[in-house]
């Protein structure tokens, strides 16, 4: 018998509804829910470890989204026919979600801990991923998991001077800005998103508008709690700690490593990496060598210690003096050169490099057969610019196996990506397939926004016109809640990253913003402290696109020479056919004699032939065959053609690309020819005149003897009559011819 659901649900500004149900899927998981908005059906559920696994001192939580293709009618491609990995669209989402979860649990909860989400119903009106956060903080309030407080995301987007709360496909595609925000009831948590060059203000109404949906959404989980019986929370392990020592290392050593953040402003990081190291060993030098049995000392309770002094050094030194651990002001960047044209093969090429941050960039431009093949449950095409990012771990002075790109790089990718995308020309302007690679060769914080700059750089170097240069900045934030004291740090270290209350990453051109991510880590972040770090990020960006134009501030008004040329030719709709030939035979004997590549895409109800090559000779002999192809032959006009095949009574020649006409043996010399023979050769050229199209058959009639002068004294026969032949009536009467039939 099928248990009684408990459902709740609520509205969004225009009036469509959003229900929750928990109590008949996924019963034996910690938590489950399924959220449906139309047709749209997501399952969450949420697992948690009862006990920690012993030595974590980390919160193990995983976050997989994942969409069924069953859920939109859809069969996997591929040979296996079934779901695989996750795709990096789904890896996004994961890192949506989790991004925004992670900081509500206690900083004490290391219990193991797995949400999965999935899409079990699809509505082509419906995206579900500005659902899947709902419904994770959902599946955690019916369980007994003990997350601090519920937290929803919606998508917003501005259409118009309108704000709309998780639309329809096409309204984001016709949007100015489009972003997800993850907030609880009182407090945002975390922003990602795109805009065509928006202003900051209608970024901070954005998020304020979604945050006012937020709040019923989390009011609902509240109640959806009540209903399920679910506000007690499990009691968890305290990690083990020891107060005393605690207590006399920070009377002991906190000064001295907050004398060693001030004096360590002009160190690198791995200097200030060791400064904390020789006085966390100035006290392991004073512990005797052979302790007792039961007294042997924590060195990883130590080591947390100093940490988390050197966390507060660092944090009190910037409030108290209002200097970094660099030394630099707070909105100041750090020193920045470039160069384009590094890699003199690479059809594009950049270096940036901002402080200890360095990004080597390229841009290979390809044809529309190298897109990207897009095929998941709710999305399929192609994607003709792509940007990869890489990470390897010499960027940061480690050493560990290279397994390829993690969530991380995957993130900071799509994240470059969407700042660039919107300043691209159009298919029309830039018919290319373009691919992005940033290689991160160091990274002391920003390496995402390094990308960024470089690619922005290595784009015009490659020639591709951009309507704007972009620049990136990461911002950081340092607060105290009990003084009130906050500093925003612009182009954040690493350290300040990891220390810091706030990561805003902003991307934009001078005209306003592109991309942005930002994740908040404090609770009590007013708006007017957030549109005070968007000024000061704007402020920021201006000074990087600054430093970027000294190198190139225009894309290059020619390609470099190995780059390859493109040239389109619209054909009429019925004569796509005629280019690509039977079976492509015709579009591949173009390929195979020019060398260039040739696509061919009906638009508009023509047909748009794209014909790429790095050599300019061949992409003109290309584009001349397919003019040819495409072209009307023109009675009276003398052709260079090719002798195709020789018969008895003349010769088939070939005076335009796939056109074909006859020249009778009458028509290759002024004198008469007994034969054919010897007289032409297969594939010989000739020149020919079009002497006639026949108006119902559309057969070419050629000649090649007016092209050349007659012989002396030569006398042409007059031509026969043979409408005298025939009778009277022009179509000659055939019973006149027959002998009379005799009777027998």
């Amino acid at each position: 018998m099928k248990p009684n659901p408990i459902v709740k649900t609520v509205s969004l500004p225009d009036g469509r509804e959003i229900s929750v149900e928990t109590g008949v899927l996924a019963k034996q998981a910690s938590g489950a829910v399924v959220v449906k908005m139309g047709k749209t059906m997501l399952l969450a559920t949420v697992v948690g470890a009862k006990e920690a696994r012993e030595g974590t001192d980390f919160f193990p939580l995983s976050v997989d989204y994942q969409e069924k293709f069953a859920a939109a009618g859809r069969i996997p491609g591929g040979f296996l026919k079934r779901e695989g990995r996750l795709s990096d669209y789904e890896i996004l989402i994961s890192r949506l979600v989790d991004r925004a979860v992670r900081p509500l649990f206690p900083d004490n909860y290391h219990n193991e801990t797995q949400i999965m989400i999935s899409l079990i119903s699809a509505d082509e009106e419906v995206l579900p991923d500005a659902l899947a956060g709902f419904a994770a903080s959902a599946a955690i309030a019916v369980s007994d998991l003990p997350m601090l407080e519920p937290m929803s995301e919606v998508r917003v987007i501005k259409l118009g001077e309108e704000y709309i709360i998780n639309p329809t496909p096409e309204q984001i595609e016709e949007a100015s800005l489009e972003c997800i925000v993850a907030a609880t009831y009182d407090n945002i948590m975390m922003v990602e998103g795109e805009s065509k060059e928006v202003s900051e203000e209608d970024l901070l109404q954005a998020i304020q508008k979604a945050h006012e949906t937020i709040k019923l959404q989390c009011q609902l989980q509240r109640e959806l709690a009540e209903a399920a019986g679910t506000t007690e929370k499990r009691e968890h392990l305290q990690p083990e700690g020891d107060e005393e020592l605690e207590k006399f290392l920070h009377e002991n050593y906190y000064q001295a490593i907050y004398d060693s953040v001030k004096a360590g402003t002009s160190n690198s990081k791995s200097e200030r990496k060791d400064a904390l190291k020789e006085i966390k060993q100035s006290y392991l030098d004073t512990l005797p060598e052979e302790p007792a049995e039961g007294e042997e000392p924590n060195l990883k309770l130590i080591s947390n210690y100093f940490n988390k002094m050197y966390k507060k050094a660092a944090r009190n030194f910037v409030l108290d003096e209002g200097t970094r651990l660099d030394g630099r002001k707070t909105n100041e960047v750090r020193p920045i050169w470039s160069e384009i044209d590094y890699l003199p093969a690479a059809h594009g090429s950049a270096i940036f490099t901002r402080g200890e941050t360095q990004s080597l960039t390229t841009v290979t431009l390809g044809t529309k057969l190298d897109e990207q093949m897009i095929d998941g449950a709710m999305t399929s095409g192609y994607n003709r610019f792509i940007l990869h990012y890489n990470f390897p771990a010499f960027s940061t002075g480690e050493a560990r196996p290279n397994r390829g790109p993690g969530r991380r790089e995957v993130g900071h990718g799509n994240l470059a990506m969407r700042a660039l995308k919107n300043v691209l020309p159009s298919y029309e302007d830039n018919p290319y397939t373009v691919r992005v690679v940033s290689d991160i060769l160091e990274s002391n914080g920003s390496s995402s926004m390094a990308t960024v700059c470089a690619g922005s750089l290595a784009l015009m170097d490659a020639g591709v016109n951009l309507k704007s240069p972009v620049s990136g900045i990461a911002m950081g934030m340092i607060s105290d809640s009990e003084t009130g004291k906050f500093a925003i740090l612009s182009d954040i270290l690493g350290d300040e990253d990891h220390l810091g209350d706030m990561d805003f990453k902003l991307t934009g051109t001078a005209e306003g913003i592109t991309a942005y991510q930002m994740d908040i880590k404090i609770d009590g972040l007013s708006y007017e402290v957030l549109h005070k770090a968007l000024l000061q990020a704007k402020e920021g960006r201006m000074h990087i696109l600054g430093e970027m134009s000294k190198t190139i501030s225009t894309a290059r008004e020619e390609m470099k020479d190995h780059a390859p040329r493109i040239h389109q030719i619209i054909i009429p709709r019925d004569m796509i056919g005629a280019v690509i030939g039977p079976g492509g035979k015709i579009v591949q004997e173009i390929q195979r004699e020019t060398g260039a590549t040739i696509t061919i895409e009906e638009v508009n109800d023509a047909g748009r032939v794209s014909i790429f090559a790095t050599d300019k000779q061949k992409l003109e002999r290309a584009k001349n065959i397919v003019t040819e192809i495409v072209s009307e032959p023109e009675e009276g006009k003398v052709y260079t053609g090719t002798v195709k095949k020789i018969t008895d009574f003349g010769a088939f020649v070939e005076f335009m690309r796939g056109k074909e006409g006859l020249l009778h043996i009458s028509e290759i010399t002024w004198e008469r020819l007994p034969s054919m023979e010897g007289v032409l050769e297969e594939n010989e050229e000739i020149q020919v005149k079009l002497m006639e199209v026949d108006p119902r058959s559309g057969k070419f009639r050629l000649s090649r003897k007016v092209l050349l002068p007659k012989p002396e004294g030569f006398q042409e026969r007059p031509p026969r009559d043979r409408s005298n032949d025939r009778g009277g009536n022009g179509r000659g009467d055939r019973r006149s011819s027959r002998p009379p039939r005799r009777n027998n």
